[in-house]
C-alpha cells in the first residue's frame, strides 16, 4: 500500500461521477415505479372496457411499483454510504474497492426479477379470460348510453320473464296496460321471429307529476320494458335509461324515482 501513489483530484472526480450516475439510477428506479404502479390501472381499463369498472388500485402492477420505488431509495442511500466509505479510502491512500460491487449486483439480480415478474402479468392481462370475456360481453354489449336504452341479461326464457315482471306489477299495484307479444303477431302473419314482447305499464300517481312538470315526457309514458331473445337464444331485458329521459324531456331530479321503476323492474326480474 506504500507503493501506490496518493490519491489525485482525478480519483476524487471519477468517485463523484460514479457517485452522481448511481444517485440517477436510484430516481430513475422510483420514477419508473411510479409509472409501473399507475400504469395498472391502464391495464384494468384495457380489460374490462367498461366505463363503470370498479378498479382495484392496489393490483400487482402497483406493487410491482412500490417495490421499484423503494428499490430507488435504497440505492441511493447505499450509493451515499459506498461514496462515503470510498472518499475516506481515497483520503487514506489506500483501495479496499477491488472487487465487484455488490451494490450493483444487487440491482441488476432485483431488476431482473422484478421485470421478469412484470412479463409474467403482462403476458396474464394480454387478453380477458375468454370466460370473463363472454360474461362482460353478455351484460354489457346490447346496451347503448347514447340512444337511451339499458339493456341487461336475463337469465329465463322470454316467458318466465314476462311472467315474473307481470306478478311484480300486480304486487306493486303498477297497472299493466298493455302486453304486445311482437313474435305472435308476426307469427299470424306468416313470419317467423323470435319470441319478442313489450309491456306498457305504469301509475298515474307517478306519471302525472313528471307531465306536468314536463308535458313532453308524455311521449314515453306509460313506461315500458322489451324482453326478447336473440338469434344465439340468450334472453334480454331493455328498457329507457332514467338519466336519458330526465336530460331529454328536462325533468326536476326530485321526479327520478317516478321514472325509475323500469329500472328497478327489469333488475329484479332478470335475477
Amino acid at each position: 500500500m506504500a507503493d501506490r501513489p496518493p490519491s489525485g483530484p482525478t480519483d476524487y472526480l471519477a468517485a463523484e461521477r460514479t457517485f452522481l450516475a448511481w444517485i440517477r439510477t436510484g430516481l430513475a428506479l422510483m420514477g419508473f415505479g411510479f409509472v409501473v404502479a399507475r400504469f395498472g390501472l391502464f391495464l384494468q381499463a384495457l380489460q374490462a372496457g367498461q366505463s363503470n369498472l370498479q378498479v382495484r388500485p392496489y393490483g400487482p402492477s402497483f406493487w410491482f411499483g412500490t417495490a421499484l420505488i423503494v428499490l430507488g431509495v435504497i440505492v441511493n442511500i447505499a450509493c451515499a454510504w459506498n461514496h462515503f466509505r470510498l472518499v475516506q479510502e481515497l483520503n487514506r491512500g489506500g483501495s479496499a474497492f477491488n472487487r465487484p460491487s455488490w451494490l450493483a449486483m444487487g440491482v441488476a439480480l432485483i431488476l431482473a426479477l422484478v421485470g421478469l415478474a412484470m412479463a409474467v402479468y403482462l403476458i396474464s392481462v394480454r387478453e380477458p379470460r375468454q370466460a370473463n370475456f363472454g360474461e362482460r360481453r353478455e351484460k354489457s354489449m346490447p346496451s347503448n348510453p347514447e340512444n337511451g336504452i339499458v339493456t341487461i341479461p336475463s337469465h329465463h326464457t322470454v316467458e318466465q320473464t314476462v311472467g315474473k315482471l307481470e306478478e311484480i306489477l300486480r304486487a306493486k299495484g303498477v297497472k299493466l296496460f298493455a302486453l304486445v307479444d311482437h313474435s305472435g303477431e308476426a307469427e299470424r302473419a306468416g313470419m317467423h321471429m323470435p319470441p319478442t314482447k313489450l309491456l306498457i305499464f305504469g301509475n298515474p300517481k307517478a306519471g302525472t307529476p313528471l307531465m306536468i312538470a314536463a308535458p313532453s315526457i308524455a311521449m314515453d309514458l306509460p313506461l315500458k320494458i322489451l324482453v326478447w331473445e336473440d338469434a344465439n337464444g340468450k334472453v334480454w331485458i331493455s328498457h329507457n335509461d332514467p338519466t336519458y329521459l330526465q336530460a331529454r324531456h328536462g325533468l326536476p331530479p326530485q321526479l327520478m324515482q317516478n321514472i325509475s321503476v323500469a329500472e328497478a323492474l327489469a333488475t329484479t326480474a332478470a335475477e
